[in-house]
């Protein structure tokens, strides 16, 4: 089948819902590739970026994407970028995705990728093609370029809930030694067992967020919910996704009060935790962070999920929690250019990290 690829100014967000979701019923493609994720992002951030739209002959689209342009700041002075679905801009890409790709119709996300791919070697506007989140052996990292930079990778620490229910529902006894006993001591500040889970409603949206944001306050040096544009994404995508089933917001409560809440998307059988909140520590040995996601896993294994995922992050708690991982990787992919040539120079005489 013939493809043709090409780019065009975003206008209508209305219109671009009704070509999306549309082609999202025949992908099998990640919740961040969603039009719940994708459109609570361009409605909250309004981010400058154009519509890569792949067809077939009869104009039917088989992959869409969104591309950001922009002169993103680099070791010797900006470069022009292409971001895919990113802006470019830190402010707007505040929401962090994960599981980046095309949103392609299933069975022709290979021949959606070298259409793609060749559209975007036509344009001389960029010297680096920005792939944030994006899975270990992408098909996007075939496009011919001067040089191909692995600028992090993530584990992405998961639980695999089919193997809680084979242990009849003791998650605890596939951690580790010294994480089951710290989620042990924990309890016993908790009357004993872990905090009951309450599921919002779409009532309880805007309260249950004020309360995230009062928790993280303070707790962190770089704390995305201090940003109004971050909090505005994030009322979004509840306000979309908890009437649908596809965003949980839970609150974890015990006879002391609010435990913690977390933030999570349910795509294909699977929670992925997106964003947490909790209360402080009620001693020296109470971890509530681990008690909220104990019990959400004891759910999620009850109610039928087949994994748990931590998303991306190195956070030794994530790990602690984890039965099993993979990975996620972020690549700047470079075209010839004076300045990226004598920075590349630089980075192997001072063994400077890509990432710095």
């Amino acid at each position: 089948m013939a493809l043709v690829a090409h780019f065009s100014r975003l206008a209508d967000i209305a219109a671009l819902g009704h070509r999306w979701q549309a082609l999202e019923a025949r992908a099998d493609a990640s919740f961040f590739l969603g039009w719940t994720w994708t459109a609570s992002w361009l409605e909250s951030y309004r981010p400058d970026v154009t519509l890569l739209a792949v067809t077939d002959r009869q104009g039917q689209d088989i992959a869409l994407a969104l591309m950001g342009h922009r002169m993103v700041p680099r070791l010797l002075g900006p470069a022009a970028t292409l971001s895919l679905n990113q802006s470019g801009d830190p402010v707007s890409d505040r929401p962090f995705i994960e599981y980046n790709g095309l949103l392609a119709a299933a069975g022709q996300e290979g021949e959606a990728t070298r259409a793609a791919l060749a559209a975007a070697a036509t344009r001389r506007d960029w010297r680096v093609l920005r792939l944030s989140g994006i899975a270990p052996g992408s098909a996007l990292l075939k496009l011919a370029a001067r040089r191909k930079v692995r600028r992090d990778v993530s584990p992405v620490y998961q639980v695999d809930l089919e193997a809680v229910r084979a242990a009849d529902g003791d998650y605890l006894a596939l951690l580790s030694a010294n994480t089951r006993s710290q989620i042990r001591r924990a309890m016993k500040d908790h009357g004993g067992g872990l905090p009951a889970i309450h599921r919002a409603t779409s009532d309880d949206i805007l309260p249950w967020l004020e309360e995230m944001r009062a928790l993280n306050s303070g707790r962190h040096q770089d704390n995305a919910w201090e940003d109004e544009g971050f909090r505005r994404f994030v009322a979004a995508i509840a306000a979309r996704g908890v009437p649908t089933g596809e965003v949980d917001l839970l609150r974890f409560t015990d006879a002391g009060g609010t435990v913690g809440l977390l933030l999570n998307f349910l795509h294909r059988e699977a929670a992925l935790n997106y964003q947490s909140a909790f209360a402080a520590p009620r001693s020296a040995k109470d971890k509530p962070g681990l008690l909220c996601h104990a019990a959400a896993v004891a759910d999620y294994a009850g109610r039928g999920f087949a994994l748990y995922s931590l998303l991306a992050g190195k956070d030794r708690y994530k790990q602690s929690l984890a039965t099993r991982e993979e990975s996620l990787e972020w690549w700047a992919i470079e075209r010839f250019s004076p300045r990226l040539e004598a920075e590349a120079l630089l980075r192997r005489l001072f063994r400077r990290p890509a990432s710095a």
